[in-house]
């Protein structure tokens, strides 16, 4: 499916077109630094593909297909369904001669997006939420039979461009919104425990700055299952400082076949 002219202004106002762009352009700021967190994403996938055996794998938050190790799947399951908010327009070639693939597009945080743009779009600079409490988190449905499900780098994704808006657009306190955050993790957890899946996600970014100072900030705020097998690794994400304050940062990540 394709999001309405609507939506399309909607995802584009919240900065959806530009997180995605930032991603890619990154990853090549950072050269070979992601090499090996991309590396053991696509081997710990096909290690859930040889623990499964799934005849179908649907991926959620299939991007730009960096830690996918495609051809590989194709040559162990029949069908592959890939799942974004956005497909960039050279993912959608890169896949559109495969037999196999299914592109879908699909808000995968169930329309929070649109929750938070109607609560949220007619305020003001002058006039902001008091509480985001009355916000619903809705619950993302998958199809009766997904196969294999693959959540890949998107738990704490989903959250960031909403929380960001409504960071901007309201004035609650931040315990407020490590409520809200906590909750869409949870929901997309609870998602996952219904069928066999993987879960890929960053938990803790670490900063370090141009005096050498570190800190940390937790990126994942509930617990994770240790499931049926479980590995960890850090994401050399950006040890140039690319960001505006120079900080260099890595990620500690978790990958779980649950």
């Amino acid at each position: 499916m394709a999001f309405d002219e609507s939506y399309t202004r909607i995802l584009n106002r919240l900065g959806y077109y530009s997180y995605q762009h930032g991603f890619i352009v990154r990853h090549i700021n950072q050269e070979t630094g992601w090499n090996s967190h991309l590396e053991k994403c696509r081997n710990f996938i096909i290690k859930a593909l040889e623990f499964y055996k799934p005849g179908k794998v649907t991926v959620l938050g299939s991007g730009w297909l960096l830690e996918l190790p495609l051809a590989e799947m194709l040559e162990k399951v029949k069908r592959v369904c890939l799942i974004d908010i956005i497909h960039p327009p050279e993912v959608v070639k890169q896949v559109s001669n495969l037999p196999g693939i299914e592109l879908r597009t699909e808000d995968i945080s169930g329309g929070l997006i649109d929750e938070v743009w109607r609560k949220t779009s007619g305020l003001s600079f002058f006039k902001k939420l008091n509480s985001i409490n009355d916000i619903r988190i809705p619950d993302y449905l998958l199809d009766s039979d997904p196969g294999m499900v693959i959540s890949l780098n998107i738990l704490t994704q989903l959250e960031t461009l909403p929380v960001k808006y409504l960071i901007k657009k309201s004035k609650v306190e931040e315990v407020e919104i490590i409520r809200f955050r906590k909750e869409i993790q949870n929901n997309h957890l609870n998602l996952l425990k219904k069928y066999k899946s993987i879960l890929i996600t960053d938990l803790t970014e670490v900063f370090t700055d141009n005096s050498g100072s570190v800190s940390e900030q937790k990126t994942v705020l509930i617990d994770l299952p240790e499931g049926k097998h479980k590995e960890e690794w850090t994401w050399d994400f950006d040890l140039k400082g690319s960001d505006y304050y120079g900080k260099r940062s890595v990620l500690k990540v978790a990958a779980i076949i649950i």
